[in-house]
Protein backbone atom coordinates (compact mmCIF):
# COMPACT_ATOMS: atom_id res chain seq x y z
CA UNK A 1 0.00 0.00 0.00
CA UNK A 2 1.33 3.22 -0.77
CA UNK A 3 1.85 5.95 1.95
CA UNK A 4 -0.40 8.72 2.41
CA UNK A 5 1.82 10.88 3.75
CA UNK A 6 3.93 10.81 0.38
CA UNK A 7 0.92 11.55 -1.77
CA UNK A 8 -0.34 14.10 0.19
CA UNK A 9 3.08 15.95 1.26
CA UNK A 10 5.38 15.13 -2.06
CA UNK A 11 7.68 17.63 -0.73
CA UNK A 12 8.38 15.69 2.33
CA UNK A 13 11.28 13.84 2.16
CA UNK A 14 12.21 10.38 3.54
CA UNK A 15 15.89 8.69 1.89
CA UNK A 16 16.61 5.29 2.89
CA UNK A 17 19.82 4.37 2.24
CA UNK A 18 22.15 1.87 2.61
CA UNK A 19 25.35 1.78 5.44
CA UNK A 20 28.47 0.44 4.06
CA UNK A 21 30.08 0.51 7.31
CA UNK A 22 29.36 -1.69 10.30
CA UNK A 23 26.81 0.42 13.15
CA UNK A 24 26.74 -0.18 16.64
CA UNK A 25 24.35 0.44 19.20
CA UNK A 26 25.39 0.29 22.58
CA UNK A 27 23.68 0.75 26.32
CA UNK A 28 26.71 2.12 29.01
CA UNK A 29 29.39 0.07 27.14
CA UNK A 30 27.39 -3.04 26.37
CA UNK A 31 26.81 -3.95 22.51
CA UNK A 32 23.03 -4.55 21.57
CA UNK A 33 23.25 -3.88 17.85
CA UNK A 34 26.24 -4.32 15.13
CA UNK A 35 25.63 -4.83 11.77
CA UNK A 36 26.92 -3.88 8.45
CA UNK A 37 23.46 -4.07 6.84
CA UNK A 38 21.94 -1.27 8.42
CA UNK A 39 19.68 1.16 6.33
CA UNK A 40 19.90 5.10 7.39
CA UNK A 41 16.72 6.60 7.62
CA UNK A 42 16.99 10.55 6.71
CA UNK A 43 13.72 12.34 6.83
CA UNK A 44 12.99 16.66 6.68
CA UNK A 45 12.88 17.46 10.24
CA UNK A 46 13.76 14.42 12.14
CA UNK A 47 16.73 12.85 13.66
CA UNK A 48 18.93 10.22 11.37
CA UNK A 49 17.52 6.47 12.15
CA UNK A 50 19.46 3.28 12.14
CA UNK A 51 17.42 0.56 11.25
CA UNK A 52 19.27 -3.02 12.32
CA UNK A 53 18.21 -6.42 10.61
CA UNK A 54 16.90 -8.39 13.51
CA UNK A 55 19.90 -10.90 12.99
CA UNK A 56 22.23 -8.30 14.35
CA UNK A 57 20.26 -7.48 17.42
CA UNK A 58 20.52 -9.05 20.57
CA UNK A 59 16.45 -9.41 20.75
CA UNK A 60 16.61 -11.42 23.86
CA UNK A 61 17.21 -7.62 25.29
CA UNK A 62 14.05 -6.14 23.90
CA UNK A 63 10.15 -6.82 25.14
CA UNK A 64 7.39 -5.67 23.32
CA UNK A 65 5.64 -2.70 24.85
CA UNK A 66 2.31 -1.53 24.36
CA UNK A 67 3.44 1.41 22.38
CA UNK A 68 2.11 2.59 19.10
CA UNK A 69 2.29 5.01 16.78
CA UNK A 70 1.29 5.81 13.12
CA UNK A 71 3.38 7.57 10.49
CA UNK A 72 1.91 9.26 7.62
CA UNK A 73 5.44 8.09 5.49
CA UNK A 74 6.50 4.62 7.18
CA UNK A 75 3.03 2.97 8.81
CA UNK A 76 2.31 1.77 12.02
CA UNK A 77 4.61 1.21 14.32
CA UNK A 78 4.93 -0.89 17.36
CA UNK A 79 7.42 -0.54 20.61
CA UNK A 80 10.01 -2.82 22.75
CA UNK A 81 11.01 -1.61 25.83
CA UNK A 82 15.22 -2.56 25.81
CA UNK A 83 16.85 -4.22 29.00
CA UNK A 84 20.96 -3.71 29.44
CA UNK A 85 23.28 -3.69 32.06
CA UNK A 86 20.59 -3.67 34.72
CA UNK A 87 18.93 -0.68 33.43
CA UNK A 88 15.12 -0.43 31.56
CA UNK A 89 14.65 2.04 28.98
CA UNK A 90 10.82 1.92 28.19
CA UNK A 91 9.40 1.91 24.15
CA UNK A 92 13.57 2.84 23.69
CA UNK A 93 13.37 0.66 20.45
CA UNK A 94 10.35 0.34 17.45
CA UNK A 95 10.12 -1.62 14.27
CA UNK A 96 7.77 -1.17 11.29
CA UNK A 97 6.39 -5.15 10.55
CA UNK A 98 4.70 -3.68 7.39
CA UNK A 99 5.38 -0.06 6.18
CA UNK A 100 3.74 1.14 3.23
CA UNK A 101 5.35 0.48 -0.10
CA UNK A 102 8.30 3.46 -0.31
CA UNK A 103 9.77 1.81 2.67
CA UNK A 104 9.10 -1.89 2.46
CA UNK A 105 12.56 -2.56 2.79
CA UNK A 106 11.90 -1.18 6.44
CA UNK A 107 9.93 -4.25 7.79
CA UNK A 108 11.24 -6.59 10.49
CA UNK A 109 14.27 -4.35 11.36
CA UNK A 110 14.60 -2.39 14.64
CA UNK A 111 15.75 1.31 15.52
CA UNK A 112 16.67 2.94 18.28
CA UNK A 113 15.82 6.16 20.25
CA UNK A 114 19.37 7.20 20.94
CA UNK A 115 17.97 10.90 21.19
CA UNK A 116 15.85 10.03 23.76
CA UNK A 117 17.65 8.06 25.24
CA UNK A 118 20.92 9.16 26.61
CA UNK A 119 22.14 5.92 27.59
CA UNK A 120 21.79 4.48 24.31
CA UNK A 121 25.10 5.25 21.70
CA UNK A 122 25.20 4.60 17.93
CA UNK A 123 28.29 4.80 16.45
CA UNK A 124 29.23 4.17 12.56
CA UNK A 125 32.07 3.09 11.06
CA UNK A 126 35.29 0.33 12.81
Amino acid sequence: MQSPGHRQHPEHTVRDESMAQVVKVKVNGVTIAESDKVIKVVEDGAPVRYYFPRDDVRMETLSPSTMTTECPFKGHATYFDLEADGQRLKDAVWTYESPYDEHADLAHRVAFYDDKQPAIRITAGN
